[in-house]
């Protein structure tokens, strides 16, 4: 008796782990444009590097760092690269949709550091 208690417990438990709701984050694409930063200690508490893929995201989207080490899917329009990087922190001067990348992820775009801008950038978490 007291063994099929316990089973009961177990299947009216697992059932509200089944039905509770899974928090995602909606893919929405974006479109706007990268600038590139060099790295240090980053928002989310992180020391990063020049040569890392990472990126800041907009205070407007930063939201206390829910996005924090979050993966972005960045592709540049006019060469057709394709890139991921890491949220690491907030950009203070970027509107809702710029980001700023480390050195190496704005070249892996296939745009020098002396172009200084990707414009238009297509992105949206992975």
């Amino acid at each position: 008796m007291f063994r099929f208690q316990v089973i009961a417990a177990i299947c009216t438990l697992s059932v509200g782990v089944i039905a509770t709701p899974m928090l995602t984050h909606t893919k929405r694409q974006n479109v706007g444009e990268a600038t590139y930063y060099y790295p240090g200690e980053g928002a989310c508490g992180y020391y990063n590097t020049s040569d890392q893929p990472v990126l800041a995201l907009s205070v407007d989207i930063w939201n206390n760092g829910e996005y924090c080490m979050q993966w972005v899917e960045l592709t540049d329009p006019a060469t057709g690269a394709t890139q991921y990087g890491q949220v690491v922190d907030e950009c203070q001067g970027c509107d809702s949709t710029h980001v700023d990348l480390s050195p190496s992820l704005f070249e892996s775009l296939g745009a020098p550091l002396s172009q200084g801008v990707i414009s238009p950038l297509d992105w949206q978490f992975a």
